[in-house]
């Protein structure tokens, strides 16, 4: 009896259960198929449902379908009782016609109530075509080379690409900056390499998912699995034509090997080889034109689409009480390097510097969010006064003309007393800065304490110990305030000297702010900040500024300050490693963080005692 109870308590607790979730009812299928390819289409149902009704399927062949199968859980952990039920209905399709096609949303009736599921898009793309000769049509599954040619890997098969959005665009424009892997054999890793670096440009780099997936694209007439290795926004800071470098990357490649041997198990068991490729990509010109001339005033160069929106804390208050005004820049475009605009506050208020918060996130038309900027001020004296209409020009894209946003005006009312607006106050006395203009015209008060500022009959100053000191204490101070000029000018006239002596203390302390940044796991942050140290030692220690610095010429500067050529290679290996691993989706333990901060560290120790 206690266990029938116990039976009928459960399948209770499920049914309140299944019951209380709230119902989902989604399709899933491949974005992208080939032509004659088959593939599944999947509905999900999260309860049980009945009457499905799915849309025809006239752009693909259906060759079965609904397969039904059905799953269900139920657990109790720290007496809470959880469900889970999943119905998936399966539809074998195969792609016909290359194009673009949708299938519309199924229905299915729960309890009752009809569900629509979404809408799926898949592009079907062409079949390979007919290699020309055995090196340009390779499988899928592996190029088949025998050991002596193991390195020769067509480019047809696989080969990366840079992309950019758009190669003709304003000052400011944001341009989105692809680099893409094409292949059609396997990758077991992608190594290091050079990346371009868009010199007269910013650059705002696009944070990738590391767990992104490889999609198939139709190029030159095959099918390749693809997958972006780099993006970034850049905004061209200058007019002209600006050349955008190419560069390079490794790749290991795995490639099965022809059979050399007799044997019967040759054509069954295959072997395989990893084969390093380095795979070059070009760069491009890009185009920059010049903004208009006609730019109104106050233009401090904003580009792209942006809303402005205000608002204020309050506009009636007491004298010497704050009030906020904030400032929201919305859209898109060149955010990070938009200016804050100027407000124009009565003169009779306190004004304190702005607080900014700026949220971006970089895309394919640049850089999407706010700047929000807060100002906060504070009216000393009682009376009406009014903050002028906030005026934010920038230059719209998608119009190619010049566009002025306005807050509005806003009308603030002081309350304060008679008092308070002459200036007098018993705990804080203030001056009215409208009556600064007039200082020196107005009536000073006549001192009535007879005692002060008098001195006894019959005392002298003449020969007193006072005259001695005012005679002196200003050649003395002289006398040191020349002497410290003297040694500044000397400090001064050496900085080559002084960034020299202190490289080795600043590498350190950026070396600290990365060994934070490991310690956080924040991967990106951490390789920047150790590009940073042995960029930043290499230019104090050879007086060359960073914005000069090449690893040309640093080379050249190592080689002529007896640096021995393993060092050197050393240095330039370990700023590739961080280039590439703070980019790349898979590094190997040879570039993990703790790994590149040994070397860096390490580097800076052997640099230092050879450049003295």
């Amino acid at each position: 009896m206690k266990k029938r109870i116990s039976i009928g308590i459960l399948l209770w607790l499920t049914a309140l259960l299944v019951c209380a979730e709230e119902v989902s009812f989604t399709c899933k299928a491949p974005s992208t198929v080939i032509s004659g390819q088959q593939f599944k289409l999947v509905y999900t149902l999260n309860k049980e449902g009945k009457d499905l009704r799915v849309p025809e399927i006239s752009d693909f062949d259906v060759l079965f379908g609904p397969s039904t199968s059905h799953s269900s859980s139920f657990q109790i952990v720290n007496g809470k009782a959880s469900s889970n039920t999943q119905v998936t209905y399966t539809y074998m399709l195969a792609g016909r016609e290359p194009g673009r096609y949708t299938i519309a949303p199924a229905t299915i009736m729960v309890s009752g109530d009809k569900y629509t599921s979404n809408s799926v898009e898949i592009q079907v793309l062409p079949p390979d075509k007919t290699p020309t000769n055995s090196s340009s049509g390779a499988s899928n599954q592996g190029i088949s080379v025998d050991d002596s040619s193991v390195q020769n890997v067509s480019n047809e098969q696989i080969f990366v690409r840079q992309h950019f959005s758009k190669t003709r665009v304003y000052e400011q424009e944001a341009i989105l900056v692809t680099l893409k892997l094409y292949t059609r054999t396997d990758v077991v890793h992608v190594g290091s390499g050079k990346f371009p670096e868009f010199k007269d440009f910013f650059v705002q780099d696009v944070e990738l998912e590391p767990n992104r997936p490889w999609l198939v694209e139709h190029v030159d007439g095959y099918n390749y699995n693809t997958i972006i290795l780099k993006q970034s926004v850049i905004f061209p800071q200058h007019s002209g034509k600006i050349n955008v470098d190419g560069g390079n990357i490794e790749v290991v490649i795995r490639m099965r090997s022809a059979s050399r041997g007799q044997s019967i198990f040759d054509d069954f068991f295959q072997s395989y080889q990893d084969v390093k490729k380095n795979l070059k990509f070009s760069g491009a010109q890009i185009t920059v034109k010049e903004l208009p001339d006609n730019a109104p005033a106050g233009f401090s160069g904003a580009v792209g689409s942006y809303n402005l929106n205000s608002s204020i804390s309050s506009q009636e208050v007491n004298a010497n009480e704050a009030i906020t005004l904030k400032l929201k820049i919305s859209g898109t475009g060149n955010l990070k390097l938009v200016k804050t605009p100027e407000v124009k506050f009565p003169l009779d208020f306190d004004v304190y510097d702005p607080k900014v918060d700026v949220k971006v996130k970089p895309s394919a038309a640049g850089q999407s969010g706010h700047k929000s900027i807060e100002y906060v001020a504070i009216p000393r004296f009682g009376g009406d006064f009014e903050i002028p209409a906030i005026k934010f020009v920038y230059f719209d894209i998608n119009k190619g003309s010049y566009k002025t946003l306005t807050s509005p005006e806003y009308k603030i009312k002081v309350d304060g007393s008679a008092e308070a607006s002459q200036g007098v106050s018993v705990v804080s006395p203030v001056v009215n800065k409208e009556d600064v203009k007039h200082l020196a015209t107005d009536i000073r008060f006549i001192h009535t304490d007879i005692e002060k500022g008098l001195t006894k009959k019959g005392s002298h100053f003449i020969f007193s110990s006072f005259m001695y000191m005012a005679l002196f204490t200003p050649l003395f101070i002289f006398v040191i305030i020349l002497l410290l000029l003297q040694k500044q000018a000397r400090e001064n006239a050496n900085i080559a000297l002084r960034n020299t002596k202190r490289a080795n203390k600043v590498a350190k302390r950026r070396l600290k702010e990365a060994q934070k940044c490991l310690r956080a796991g924040e991967k990106s942050k951490f390789y920047e900040e150790t590009m940073r140290a042995l960029w930043g030692y290499i230019a104090d220690k050879l007086t060359i500024p960073v914005s000069e610095l090449t690893k040309d010429n640093v080379q050249e500067k190592l080689i002529s300050h007896s640096c021995n050529e393993e060092l050197i290679r050393e240095f330039l290996s370990c700023l590739s490693d961080c280039e590439f691993a703070r980019f790349s989706p898979m590094v190997d333990d040879s570039l993990s963080m703790e790994n590149i901060y040994d070397r860096a560290a390490d580097l800076i120790g052997k640099l230092d005692n050879t450049l003295r």
